[in-house]
């Protein structure tokens, strides 16, 4: 199994009194699946998975789970602990674990490649390891990567390394085999693609879903004059919704579009600035990507 296409790691919705609000959920996992999507993420680190608690946790991954079944759509889980990856429902539709490299500790290269070897031994599902160093504070070589895809059951990696380095284009050069590289920095996903990334999980593509999808088979098929001009305007869309802490200005866009209750998040994060708000909505409404989506969003 090879995981292609754009993911959509989905927001957890809240209600007024504070609750999840589920209904909100199920709608929203419709929609980017409507929109062409190539599956969803539930409790990715953009669903404020450490403010829920485990009733909460496993009421999003139902409902979330309930929708991928009837749509026929791939669901990674994120879990990041032996104990969480062994807890994954046994659904058909849950094809991956999403996996963080563990923070703060910087255990180094061997620490790492341990962790996920444990981790891969314990879960029902394949590994897709989550590599965002700027948040870890541990930084993966390319020839660290490498032998993670050797590992049984490490599928695939979220590169979110916060640039286009020669890392990077030594590692798209020569993929694994059987392994995909998502693109994780949503800004930095036109590039990716253009360099051979299989995909991309993307928070950004809770707006414009289609036109992400569009971004990608553009770089898939050659079209590339459209795969750049498509490429510079989601980077700016990106850009803006990643202004403040994720995923803020995404829940305050999706609530400006009346597509979530609110848009409430929970401690340590706080509302994002209304300036910020402002100029995010203003980009989330152009008639490029609002058209792509107009047949499913209404």
């Amino acid at each position: 199994m090879t995981l292609t296409g754009v993911y959509v790691p989905l927001i957890t919705p809240f209600d007024a009194t504070g609750a999840v609000a589920l209904g909100a959920l199920e709608a929203l996992t419709h929609q980017v699946l409507a929109a062409g999507a190539g599956g969803v993420v539930a409790l990715g680190t953009t669903a404020e998975p450490a403010s829920l608690n485990v009733r909460e946790r496993h009421a999003v991954v139902d409902v979330i789970a309930r929708v991928c079944r009837e749509r026929n759509a791939p669901l990674i889980v994120g879990a990041n602990a032996v104990e969480a990856v062994a807890a994954l429902p046994g659904r058909a539709e849950v094809v991956a674990a999403l996996s963080v490299v563990p923070p703060f500790l910087r255990p180094g290269e061997a620490g790492v490649l341990a962790h996920f070897a444990a981790l891969a031994a314990a879960s029902p599902v394949p590994l897709v390891v989550y590599h965002v160093p700027y948040r870890t504070g541990q930084h993966l070589s390319t020839g660290a990567i490498r032998r993670l895809a050797e590992l049984p059951g490490v599928a695939g990696i979220k590169y979110s390394v916060g640039g286009i380095d020669s890392g990077t284009v030594e590692l798209l050069a020569e993929l694994p085999p059987d392994f995909a590289v998502l693109g994780g920095d949503d800004a930095l996903i036109s590039p990716l693609l253009a360099l051979g990334a299989h995909g991309g999980i993307l928070a950004s593509a809770h707006v414009g879903t289609a036109a992400f999808v569009e971004l990608a088979e553009a770089w898939r098929s050659g079209g590339t004059a459209r795969a750049r001009a498509l490429g510079h305007r989601l980077a700016v869309l990106s850009t803006a919704l990643f202004a403040e802490p994720n995923p803020t200005v995404i829940k305050a866009v999706l609530h400006a579009q009346g597509r979530i209750p609110t848009s409430s998040v929970r401690l340590p994060l706080v509302p994002p600035r209304p300036e910020t708000v402002r100029a995010a909505v203003r980009l989330a409404h152009d008639d490029g990507w609002r058209t792509l989506s107009s047949q499913v969003l209404g």
